[in-house]
């Protein structure tokens, strides 16, 4: 295995600023993503209900059979000078896209870093998103199948809405599903053993997070990764009295976070938020159903369709005595994570970079400072026959990430035939247009109906050049079948519409490779300056 770095074309005007640290958009922020010194020091005048968290801690991850080194962080929380790096997703199903793992390699390294450097206990923490109930993101994958990436979804709804973590596995259906999807792998060395695996944490799991945390384990089994589901209701009672801090400081934080929206988007900044200066930034949490709560010109805490109706003492009440009800939103969820956590650090990707960007104020308000948000690794993986055919083609590893690699064929395709079938057909059609001409001026001196006639004449004539030329393209991609699939196995697996990680599930590299290629990664000492790494394994 080899790691290399490289630059990739940054479309996002705010995360290119971001990554280069320019003043303009560093003003929303409290540090750099690199000023882990002065966030230590901040943090040792802030005290955190430690020994109520190791007990939570200790509780969900010893319930996912968590790995002894786990265990052990989890206890060294208790250490006042233990710090946190930290970052999260929602449960996708086999961990769902690779940038999952890749977040999970990045939070492992950057706490292994920043503990040697630092010299104190630097804990890697994934915080699975369980209250999100958005379903359909999470209740699929996509395999590579005849050159094309083809979804496969598991055959059970969310018909309640209800958050993850109280989402019950049917098993019978995600067992077919898990077979379905191991039939689209080519046996190896390490099919059988990746089966059982699946297997054996599906079956132990009564939700979608259960079975998203057994897997986790078992891919990163000796690095002391430690989960927390925020769906959990001991969870939630360890966040009682951040609930209340937060619905008393609501009117605060709402204008804090709207006003600086506003300053971001005059600033050319798009930031992905729906906000409004009387937004709860909370969920309640009816009948199984999430309720995005927003304040009301009487001062209710309501529904958008009214489904809730609270005052702010009955939802001061329900964040004392029965906090499970309650939930965040992507407003609330990093203010939450750092009153819970001593947070050294956030890893983020693009989007949550850029809504953190508008909570400076929302943390401010609450007497505290926003961590170092650092962009999190960002991984494409290359095998062997890949880069064979990209030395082929004679295609760079920078093109094919940038997206080139469709006009890289339709060039080559083109190139078979000289002149080229678009040209010639272009030109053609221009000529009889050209030669068409005088016979639509008579007729239109004719009458109006001989006119119109005669341009659909015209149309049709156009019509079965098109024609002509759809059949030569066809038989010359027939003609060059086995080139023309191997381009598209490079654009599928390389650049399917984006990145590779936003797309491809890590369980055709398990397949290929072992867990070996994970355990090398998470070992090597990468730079978070980095865009983007090329891993050729």
């Amino acid at each position: 295995m080899r790691i290399e770095p490289i630059q990739v074309n940054i479309n996002n005007k705010l995360i290119q600023d971001y990554r280069h640290h320019d003043k303009t958009i560093m003003k929303y922020f409290d540090y750099n993503s690199m000023d882990f010194e002065s966030r230590a020091k901040e943090l040792k005048s802030r005290s955190y209900k430690r020994k109520q968290l190791v007990e939570v801690l200790h509780k969900l991850n010893t319930k996912w059979d968590a790995p002894t080194s786990t265990i052990e962080n989890i206890e060294r929380l208790m250490d006042e000078e233990s710090l946190v790096v930290i970052g999260g997703q929602q449960a996708g199903l086999l961990t769902g896209p690779l940038y999952s793992i890749n977040k999970v390699i990045s939070i492992i390294q950057l706490a292994k870093q920043q503990e040697k450097k630092l010299g104190f206990p630097v804990i890697p923490v994934f915080w699975i998103a369980g209250e999100d109930h958005d379903f359909e993101e999470i209740n699929h994958v996509f395999m590579h199948v005849d050159q094309k990436m083809k979804k496969y979804k598991v055959n059970q709804q969310n018909l309640e809405k209800r958050s993850v973590s109280h989402v019950e596995i049917e098993q019978e259906a995600v067992s077919d599903w898990v077979d379905l999807v191991m039939k689209q792998l080519a046996e190896t060395n390490f099919t059988n053993e990746l089966r059982y695996t699946i297997t054996r944490c599906l079956k132990q799991s009564t939700t979608y997070v259960d079975f998203f945390a057994r897997l986790t384990f078992q891919l990163f089994q000796h690095e002391g990764l430690v989960l927390i589901d925020s769906g959990d209701e001991a969870v939630r009672k360890l966040e009682s009295e951040y609930f209340i801090r937060m619905i008393d400081k609501q009117n605060e934080i709402g204008f804090g976070v709207y006003n600086t929206y506003k300053e971001l988007t005059s600033e050319g900044y798009a930031v992905p938020l729906d906000v409004t200066p009387d937004n709860g930034n909370l969920f309640y949490h009816k009948d199984f159903e999430r309720i995005l709560l927003h304040v009301n010109e009487e001062g209710k805490w309501v529904g958008k369709q009214m489904e809730v109706i609270l005052s702010k003492d009955e939802l001061l009440s329900t964040a004392k005595n029965r906090p499970e009800l309650l939930s965040n939103n992507v407003v609330t969820r990093p203010l939450m994570q750092d009153l819970i956590f001593p947070t050294l650090a956030f890893i983020g990707g693009p989007g949550e970079i850029s809504y953190w960007s508008v909570l400076k104020s929302a943390f401010h308000t609450l007497g505290i400072k926003m961590p170092p948000v650092v962009p999190r690794l960002s991984f494409t993986y290359i095998d062997r026959k890949i880069e064979k055919l990209l030395d082929k083609y004679a295609i760079s590893i920078s093109l094919a990430l940038n997206g080139e690699i469709t006009s890289i064929r339709e060039r080559w395709l083109e190139d078979k035939v000289n002149p080229s079938i678009e040209e010639s057909v272009s030109n053609i059609k221009q000529v009889i247009t050209e030669a068409h001409t005088p016979l639509r001026q008579i007729a239109k001196d004719i009458r109006s109906d001989i006119y119109d006639l005669s341009n659909k004449n015209l149309e049709r004539i156009l019509r079965e050049v098109e024609y002509l030329k759809k059949r030569m393209v066809k038989a010359l991609e027939e003609q060059y079948d086995k080139e023309l699939s191997e381009f598209y196995t490079l654009e599928n697996t390389l650049y399917p519409g984006g990145f590779q990680e936003r797309v491809w599930n890590p369980i055709p590299l398990i397949n290929e490779f072992g867990l070996r290629f994970l355990y090398e990664i998470t070992s090597q000492d990468l730079s978070f300056e980095e865009d983007h790494f090329v891993v050729y394994l």
